[in-house]
């Protein structure tokens, strides 16, 4: 009876565990064949792969070409080929814009390393591309001493112009000193004052449009050098009065754009409202035909093609000319308050009346279509604003907001003068699901096992004579508390904050409050403290697989030697010190060369996990992932698995032909004391290099197969060390038999068979000491004073 008994508890614990098992196994089988089905039989995406051609990107529904490409596919050229003329060469040359010359000033000239000559690359009445005429530079000029010459009353100001058009028409050699210099000068050209001819003005905002290419942080040094000076004020006033002098006319460069509308005599009573309007073309770039004005209008009339349209209305004294000027972007308006870090097109719109300006009464609507990267960058906010030139800076005053549409912000101003949007973004992240069934079961699973494990090895300490295995109990606590943060903690609470739904139908168009910074930090310093912990967690937890595997390695292989001396002492401090210098050391060195930066954070964390953050491809090996945890832990698994296999191989299935007891101990037992040790030693977690394969269907085999045996590591530590143990099946008996005594059950005898066949074994194992403790160390004990597969018994002594 009492046989029976026993063997239906172990029968029991067996179904019970193997229904687990298999539980988890099928979750981990069913999610690999939907993600791989679902891989499989995608829909194609509505951009075909490579659907825009030579170097076009498909952005909010369309390609965005570069220069010398346009078309539905940027697949019409729109260039100027290679060409040699007067003796000097040039490269292609996109349409609308001057090309320098190859050859280049001599070293010994004031204009050393700048281009010889330029030459424009047009159209013909007809639309064809054209080149146009060679026009000479001056080697013996430059930038400086043209600022000099264009304040004397008898300097050829046409002469001056063409020759800072070519100084300026290679954009990435230009200085913060060369800016400054040429805005000078062609501030002076815009002078009404200078008389200078239309050809040289028309020339010079060529030039402007040049400088507007040179890098942002170039200009930001022009504009902290030339604080006092107010040459970039002086600069875009003169370029609003040039707007009223074009009649009808218009000038359009790759980066500007102006325009001017005259009335006639019949206008000059009433109300006049003028509409200009700016069209997207195919590429970044504004394009001869993309701006149009309309008279005698009342409202905005924004069309699919429209980028940027204002209307100007006067009502009391109606003038005689209006003029407007597009910049394709805020490099000439340099704002002390407002910084940007994106690179997304922010356009300036300009527009002035000839009235008086005691008397002006005109008034703006205008509309933007926002231009940025729509899958990386979702709209927050945006703010309507104006030019001030007291105070060099961007205003609210007088601008509101109108009520948005689908594609359009809307504004207006009570007054005219040079008008933006100051649009704030947030980084859209892709934050991943919630954990999903598997990881759940498995870590909850983990838990139990790890929590019952501590406790009965704490418990059941007197009971079984001996001290608590420390290095198991450290392990377990590691890893317990690993995976309550991990299951509670891994998710940002900033995901939360992600917007739904359209951008701009979220904004609030009540609130026009001026912006300090075009990209919004999101900080989250609990998901940092989090990943944190997480990081410190999983390295102590490896630690102590080291560890264990060292003092099993100590404790079988090296049998006749003892234990180093405080060496608990020694391993604790290394378990549960050396995880926190690497993490504060990591954490400390991130902070110290990113801490200027308010998102400093996530160049130790992500954002869309509260986890180490992924370096990019070109900045791996200086990537506190790569340091802080792929290496330690890469040690930790090489030494593991070296040591794994010499036990294995020196221990647990050697056999000695001389001694009978290793021919007794069964394969079933050698397989259970191989899997675990495996288990302590975090073997494992090999499984996760192979996630590294570039093929994504084995690549999610085996992350599942990596989350299935690792995310219920605690519940495995718990069958093969607490479940397997004499104690708590007798322990698990005796609850059994509580909740069968009422069925009126009598307490079984004594097992003789299974007594005889322990006397026997132990009888064995008697006359072998050495080769007892070695596998008293890796198998369940035969009685209530063993340890099951736990460090203790002889080692006791030593710990």
């Amino acid at each position: 009876m009492a046989s029976c008994h026993a063997c239906n508890i172990r029968v029991l614990v067996a179904v019970v565990c193997g229904l687990l098992t298999a539980i988890v196994v099928a979750l981990g089988i069913w999610r690999i064949m939907v993600r791989i089905q679902r891989d499989t039989f995608a829909p194609p995406s509505s951009t075909p792969t490579e659907f825009c051609r030579n170097g076009g990107t498909w952005e909010n529904g369309r390609c965005v070409c570069t220069e010398e490409w346009k078309g539905l596919r940027c697949t019409i050229a729109n260039f100027c080929e290679n060409s040699t003329s007067m003796g000097f060469s040039f490269s292609r040359i996109p349409v609308g814009r001057y090309g320098p010359s190859l050859e280049t000033c001599g070293k010994d000239t004031p204009n050393a390393g700048n281009p010889m000559a330029t030459r424009l690359c047009g159209l013909s009445e007809y639309g064809e591309i054209q080149l146009q005429n060679v026009t000479l530079g001056n080697c013996n000029e430059n930038l400086e001493t043209l600022e000099k010459q264009v304040d004397s009353s008898t300097a050829s100001l046409d002469s001056i112009s063409t020759e800072a058009q070519v100084l300026t028409s290679n954009a990435d050699k230009l200085t913060a000193e060369n800016i400054t210099s040429a805005t000078k000068v062609v501030g002076q050209i815009f002078n009404t004052s200078k008389n200078a001819s239309p050809e040289a003005k028309k020339i010079a905002v060529t030039t402007v449009s040049q400088l507007l290419d040179v890098k942002e942080e170039v200009f930001q040094r022009a504009a902290a050098a030339d604080d006092d000076d107010n040459t970039f004020t002086t600069l875009i006033e003169q370029m609003e009065n040039y707007s009223l002098s074009l009649g009808n006319e218009a000038v359009v460069e790759p980066n500007i754009a102006i325009q001017s509308a005259n009335f006639s005599s019949e206008d000059t009573e009433g109300p006049t409202s003028v509409r200009f309007s700016v069209l997207k073309g195919t590429s970044d770039s504004l394009v001869s035909g993309s701006t149009f004005i309309h008279t005698n209008v009342d409202s905005l009339n924004p069309d699919t093609q429209t980028e940027l349209q204002i209307l100007l209305n006067t009502t009391k004294s109606s003038p005689k000319a209006c003029g407007f000027v597009v910049y394709q972007n805020n490099k000439l308006f340099q704002s002390k308050t407002f910084t940007t870090k994106s690179n997304f097109s922010q356009k300036i719109i300009s527009s002035k009346t000839d009235e008086n300006k005691q008397v002006q009464s005109a008034s703006v609507e205008m509309i933007f279509r926002p231009k940025y990267n729509q899958q990386e960058f979702q709209l927050h906010s945006y703010a309507c604003v104006y030019w001030n030139f007291t105070t060099k800076d961007w205003d609210t005053y007088g601008c509101h907001k109108n009520k948005n549409s689908e594609e359009f912000l809307y504004c207006r101003c009570n007054h005219t003068t040079n008008f933006a949007v100051l649009m704030t973004f947030i980084k859209d992240y892709e934050y991943p699901e919630s954990l999903d069934m598997l990881s759940k079961a498995g870590c909850i699973l983990s838990i139990t096992g790890l929590a019952l494990t501590i406790i009965f090895q704490i418990v059941t300490r007197k009971l079984r004579k001996t001290s608590v295995t420390w290095v198991l109990v450290s392990l377990c606590t590691s890893m317990l508390i690993f995976n309550l943060l991990f299951l509670f903690g891994i998710e940002n609470s900033n995901k939360s904050l992600k917007i739904n739904g359209s951008d701009i139908d979220n904004i609030d168009i009540n609130d026009n409050e001026m912006p300090t910074k075009d990209i919004i930090d999101t900080p989250n310093p609990t998901c940092t403290v989090m990943a944190a912990l997480l990081h410190y967690f999983l390295l102590v937890t490896f630690t102590w697989n080291g560890l264990s595997a060292a003092q099993l390695y100590f404790l079988l292989i090296r049998t006749m030697k003892p234990l180093p001396q405080h060496f608990i002492l020694f391993i604790s401090l290394i378990g549960w010190g050396v995880p926190a210098i690497i993490v504060g050391i990591t954490v400390g060195a991130v902070y110290a060369q990113n801490g200027s930066d308010s998102q400093w954070e996530l160049n130790y964390r992500q954002e869309e996990i509260c986890w180490l953050a992924i370096p990019e491809s070109n900045d791996f090996i200086r990537s506190p992932l790569l340091w802080s945890f792929f290496i330690p832990i890469t040690i930790i698994l090489i030494s593991n698995v070296v040591m794994f296999i010499i036990i294995t191989v020196k221990v647990l299935w050697k056999n000695n032909q001389n001694l009978t007891s290793t021919k007794k101990v069964s394969s079933l037992k050698k397989i259970v004391s191989t899997l675990s040790i495996a288990v302590v030693f975090g073997i494992t977690w090999i499984l996760a290099y192979f996630m590294l394969i570039n093929n994504n269907n084995m690549r999610l085999i085996f992350s599942y197969i990596f989350c299935l045996f690792n995310t219920t590591q605690g519940l495995q530590i718990f069958i093969l060390y607490t479940l397997r143990t004499k104690i708590f099946q007798s322990k698990a008996s005796e609850v059994l038999k509580s909740l069968s005594s009422s069925t009126g059950r009598l307490k079984p005898p004594p097992s003789v068979t299974g007594l005889r066949l322990r006397v026997r074994m132990y009888n064995m194992l008697r006359s072998f000491p050495a080769l007892h403790e070695r596998f008293r160390l890796l198998e369940p004990s035969l009685s209530t004073e063993d340890v099951t597969l736990s460090l203790s018994g002889q080692a006791d002594a030593s710990i």
